[in-house]
This record gives C-alpha cells, sequence and structure tokens, in this order.
C-alpha cells in the first residue's frame, strides 16, 4: 500500500470495538469515511491522501462485522438504528461535536441514516451509489426492475448456506462481485489479495450478511421527517449492476441543499473506477465553506 503515515487503533464505540486507520493532522475536521458490502477501510485508499493533503483528519473505520472490528452475534446486533451509533460514538471518540461523513454502498445507507438520526452531529454529507433509504424502500416495492437487480438481498436470507456459499473456491463470487462492472485495473491482484484476507476472518461474512437480514428481518423506521437538511453530494457511478441510477435524481429530491454528479462510464465501485475525479469532488465539497 503506498498510503504514507497511516495508524491503526480500536476505539470503544456503542458497546464494541471497532479497528479504525486515522491520518492527517488531529487539528483538521474530522472526515469519516464509510466503506460498503464487500469492503473494509482498505475501500478508500485512493481517497485518504488527497483529503488528508487538504487539511482534514480523516478516520476510515472497519465497520461492525468487517475485517478487524469487533463481530457481534445475532442479527439484531446489525439494525441501521445501531450501525448509526456506531459513527456517533466514533465522533465522541474524537473529542468533536461534529464531523463530516462519507459513505459508500452500504456504508451510504449508514451514512444516510446518521444524517437523518442525528443531523446536529454532521456538518455535511456525501453519498456514493447508494439511494436515499425512502428511495431505495420505495424502489424495491415499486420497480420490478430494481427488486431484479437486488436478488442478492433475498439470497443473503439464509444463514449458513449463503456463507459456505460464498467461502467457496476462495471467495470467488465476492471477488466477482468486485470486479463485476468495475474498469480493467481497478482491483489489483494484491487488493483482491488482501479482501480475501479480510473476508476469512473468523465471524467476517456472518457478520457481513447480518447487515442484509438485519434490514430486511428489523427495518428502520422511516415515520418520521426523511428530508436531509445538510449540505449533501451525491456522487453515482451509472453502470452500476446493482442499484439503478434511476434512484439517484429521488435521492437528491429529499436534500434540501444536495448537488448530482453523474460519472456516465464507472460502476457500483466509482472511487475506484474515477478515484481521480471522485477525489476532486470529495475535497471541493468538504472544504468549501
Amino acid at each position: 500500500m503506498d498510503i504514507p503515515n497511516l495508524e491503526h487503533i480500536f476505539l470503544p464505540t456503542n458497546g464494541i470495538r471497532l479497528h479504525v486507520v486515522q491520518s492527517g493532522s488531529r487539528y483538521g475536521p474530522l472526515l469519516i469515511l464509510l466503506h460498503g458490502f464487500p469492503e473494509f477501510w482498505y475501500g478508500w485508499r485512493h481517497q485518504v491522501q488527497p483529503l488528508v493533503n487538504a487539511g482534514m483528519r480523516v478516520w476510515l473505520p472497519d465497520q461492525r462485522g468487517y475485517n478487524l472490528s469487533d463481530k457481534p452475534r445475532g442479527i439484531a446486533a446489525y439494525r441501521l438504528d445501531e450501525l448509526a451509533r456506531d459513527v456517533i460514538g466514533l465522533i465522541d471518540a474524537a473529542g468533536v461535536d461534529q464531523c463530516l461523513l462519507a459513505g459508500h454502498d452500504w456504508g451510504g445507507a449508514v451514512a444516510w441514516w446518521v444524517a437523518l438520526q442525528y443531523p446536529t452531529r454532521l456538518r455535511k454529507l456525501a453519498i456514493l451509489n447508494m439511494p436515499h433509504p425512502a428511495v431505495m424502500r420505495r424502489s424495491l416495492m415499486r420497480s420490478p426492475a430494481q427488486l431484479r437487480r437486488s436478488w442478492y438481498i433475498f439470497a443473503f436470507q439464509f444463514p449458513i448456506l449463503t456463507e459456505a456459499m460464498l467461502r467457496n473456491n476462495d471467495c470467488a463470487l465476492l471477488v466477482k462481485a468486485l470486479l463485476s462492472g468495475s474498469r480493467p485495473g481497478s482491483f489489483t491482484q494484491f487488493d483482491l489479495d488482501l479482501y480475501q484476507q479480510a473476508w476469512w476472518r473468523k465471524g467476517a461474512l456472518a457478520g457481513m450478511l447480518n447487515w442484509y437480514r438485519a434490514v430486511v428481518r428489523m427495518p428502520p423506521n422511516m415515520n418520521r421527517d426523511l428530508r436531509i437538511k445538510l449540505p449533501t453530494l451525491l456522487l453515482w457511478g451509472a453502470q452500476d449492476v446493482a442499484l439503478g441510477r434511476a434512484m439517484a435524481q429521488p435521492s437528491l429530491d429529499l436534500c434540501d441543499a444536495g448537488r448530482l454528479v453523474i460519472f456516465e462510464n464507472s460502476s457500483h465501485w466509482v472511487q475506484h473506477d474515477a478515484a481521480e475525479s471522485v477525489n476532486k469532488h470529495l475535497v471541493e465539497f468538504f472544504t468549501a465553506s
């Protein structure tokens, strides 16, 4: 890894310990980057240095169930409310009142939920290829096309069997998920080796899959104001095979101060496919007054 000055720490939050990689000046504004499935903190490797160079204090947690972080037993431990409280605990651990927050994929879902549940703890919000939770729910209920794209959510509901299937042939299906649709070279063999190492950690696959099981069996309560009042940047790779771009604009419509950027030639893995452009947008957004 050619990322200098990374510090690995373990922080208590919400009754568990999360592995957090940090970089940058402790006096800069705190920026927390949340990875999605099936990645871990390393999924933001291309973004760390440009954001640090822009003066930010960057934290990259392995979210619960992933890599070196705690992997509590039981599906209820992976409810969206719990995942959001993990982030609040990290903000508290940093000793600040507010942070900047960005999330990709499932990390984006958590980031949306933190913004809805704890808006006063955030300054700005950036989301990469994940619709607003209300838009996702509506699309799964009303859009046959999105339902077909999301078949894996329901396939992941079977404990033990799904873990065994994903573990087969050295996690070949998860490797395929990373490579599917992404630009050639977005993931090197070195990268894939690190991902496989993370997936093989004891309890990791069950923890990762329990996110999907919890959201189906214990969905978050959306009987509330669902508008995002924070400044919001939505970046979307148009070639996403899992999440249709049709959900991008409706998600933006739920933001009081939002901006949408479509990357026409990028996949779900937009921060890998178009790293330089993504970095430019993130730096401009987070440093603007």
